[in-house]
């Protein structure tokens, strides 16, 4: 049983912070990578940013400047600071994690059951 843990979402005015975080926790041999997603209502779920195994990541063109994500690989947590709100950067963020339950076993995709970001203009 995997299990990804949302928390830090909440109501903010525009120009402001939050950071959220994601913890994974159950039965996991690794993650392989660890991202962040958004479905603004309406809207298909978008790709914030990702954390793969060797740390890179391509920030969505719409967030570059202001978010940044951070995965701390001991303790199966991913982050997303969001800087500089905006009102279109209201959302369900959603954390992913691409985890192998096994060695040498195939990677599924686990999601978190997302955080309401809102931001008030």
């Amino acid at each position: 049983q995997v299990q990804l843990v949302e928390s830090g979402g909440g109501l903010v005015q525009a120009g402001g912070s939050l950071r959220l975080s994601c913890a994974a926790s159950g039965s996991i041999f690794s993650i392989n990578a660890m991202g962040w997603y958004r479905q603004a209502p309406g809207k298909q779920r978008e790709l914030v940013a990702p954390v793969p195994s060797d740390g890179s990541t391509n920030y969505a063109d719409s967030v570059k400047g202001r978010f940044t994500i951070s995965r701390d690989v001991a303790k199966n947590t991913v982050y997303l600071q969001m800087n500089g709100l905006k009102p279109e950067d209201t959302a369900v963020y959603y954390c992913n994690a691409e985890v192998q339950l096994l060695p040498g076993g195939r990677t599924y995709a686990y999601w978190g059951q997302g955080t309401q970001v809102t931001v008030s203009s």
